[in-house]
């Protein structure tokens, strides 16, 4: 069969669009454009990094790697036994096992390492950087993950300090069932106990100090100890650092929420939602509800919004009303969701956002910054006031 010129001409002028279409699609994903070289490098992380970050600053100022300078702020935590939220001292499944999530994003190298469910190993933000550096794949959970720790030389260690077990020995004895039903369950009004008057819940509290001095918690630690058991908290701490030459990572680590099932992930160890950085947009992470940020891979979500041209600002609060779309903007419902996210472009802007003001009245969610002068600034929040800790207590009850 013939082929005249024309349609020879046709031919070519579309196979020589289809050789350029992945190449147009690869310059397309690599918006916005990062500056040459930025004035003064910039790390971001969770307000409970704050004094981890001289060191990591002058890390980085001095040459050091994105990566090894979030990792250093969160390692700092990791190490601290009074940090409940991550490492060592970090509240424990309903078994008494401290067990921590992490992962990690190189966005010069575009690479990636993440671990979960893991056991006896106090710095699993090294860990998952291990697994990115040393191995073919990107994640190792439970026992595998610990293996893999041990032969890279980590130590193995009891991770639940006393005062930790004090803490879940107080639960065990009062058997603070939390787990389900949950939110999104159109059955969630089941958790709360009708009819339970303050005299009630007040009997209920101090039954607990009781058990509490005969455990041996100190009296002045006794309410957050009761707290912490009634409404397990979810902490994390995540962490992003920007060098001048415009290389970018990022790094989030947790001991996941108190009294979890063993085996729970939350959003921490799963890259997209807990964490995500590209190299030519920026860096994100979050702490709080994890599920909810796993239902919309928050992170991934707010740096694709950062590529189509939103900023940090307005990236973060798109994602915050994606969960309140979750939930048809039931605000009985959200009143019990909270999230912070921590945001970094490679342009050096920056944002915390969150869905509510803080935990408590008086306590906002803060974000910490230095890029070159260390600070705490509030984040903003897309409602006024504080969420209600989860699970909900009757209406009445005196707070604790």
């Amino acid at each position: 069969m013939g082929c005249s010129r024309r349609d020879f001409l046709t031919a070519a002028m579309i196979g020589s669009l289809s050789l350029n279409a992945p190449a147009q699609a690869a310059k397309d994903l690599r918006r916005p454009k990062a500056p040459a070289t930025l004035k003064v490098p910039i790390i971001v992380c969770a307000n409970n990094g704050y004094d981890y970050l001289d060191d990591a600053y002058s890390f980085l100022t001095g040459g050091g790697d994105t990566l090894d300078a979030a990792i250093r702020v969160v390692k700092g935590a990791e190490d601290d036994p009074n940090e409940t939220s991550v490492g060592l001292g970090g509240l424990p499944n309903e078994e008494g096992v401290v067990e921590l999530d992490a992962c990690c994003m190189h966005g010069p190298t575009h690479r990636a390492g993440s671990v979960g469910a893991v056991r006896d190993i106090r710095s699993v933000a090294l860990l998952s950087k291990c697994v990115m550096d040393h191995t073919g794949h990107v994640m190792l959970v439970g026992d595998g993950a610990e293996r893999f720790a041990v032969a890279q030389g980590f130590q193995k260690e009891n991770l639940l300090t006393d005062s930790t077990r004090k803490i879940w020995l107080l639960w065990k004895e009062t058997h603070s069932d939390w787990w389900g039903p949950g939110l999104a369950d159109n059955d969630w009004k089941r958790r709360i106990k009708h009819g339970q008057q303050s005299d009630e819940w007040r009997l209920r509290i101090e039954r607990m100090q009781q058990i509490a001095a005969d455990i041996g918690i100190a009296p002045d630690m006794q309410m957050s100890a009761i707290n912490k058991v009634i409404h397990p908290p979810t902490g994390t701490i995540h962490c992003s650092a920007l060098a001048k030459s415009g290389e970018i990572s990022g790094c989030t680590t947790t001991s996941g929420l108190a009294w979890k099932i063993p085996g729970r992930l939350g959003d921490s160890p799963i890259i997209g939602a807990g964490c995500f950085t590209d190299q030519f947009v920026g860096s994100a992470g979050a702490t709080g509800s994890g599920e909810e940020n796993i239902k919309i891979a928050a992170c991934h979500t707010i740096v694709e919004n950062m590529r189509h041209g939103m900023s940090p600002l307005d990236a973060g609060m798109d994602a915050l009303n994606r969960i309140v779309r979750n939930y048809n903007s039931d605000m009985e419902r959200l009143r019990y969701v909270d999230v912070t996210y921590y945001i970094l472009n490679i342009n050096g802007d920056y944002a915390g956002v969150s869905l509510w003001e803080g935990y408590e009245p008086n306590k906002p969610h803060k974000i910490a910054v230095h890029d070159g002068v260390k600070r705490a600034e509030k984040t903003v929040n897309l409602f006024p006031g504080a969420s209600n800790a989860w699970p909900p207590s009757p209406s009445d009850a005196p707070n604790i």
